[in-house]
């Protein structure tokens, strides 16, 4: 009989250390979750900046590409007017 009752609270304390091994695991894994998307927060927010930094550099290039063929014309009706014979 006294067999029977020393395991008992060999059993409760194996018990207990489960659960507390358990809540620790889920505290940690519900922490680690938390970090891992902040992390992912700011790298959508990195992401959204470079998209309008991108944006913007694609339309200074049409502009540039604009003002390049603009230069050519301007150079053309100059080259054309220096070219022709003078009254």
């Amino acid at each position: 009989m006294s067999e029977k009752l020393d395991a008992r609270p060999a059993e409760l304390r194996i018990t207990i250390a489960v659960g507390a091994a358990l809540a620790v695991q889920t505290a940690l894994g519900l922490l680690w979750a938390g970090a891992a998307a902040e992390r992912l927060a700011q790298l959508e927010d990195r992401a959204g900046g470079s998209a309008e930094i991108i944006e913007r550099t694609v339309r200074l290039e049409e502009q540039m590409t604009a003002m390049r063929a603009s230069l050519a014309r301007i150079e053309g009706k100059l080259d054309r007017r220096s070219e022709e014979p003078r009254p």
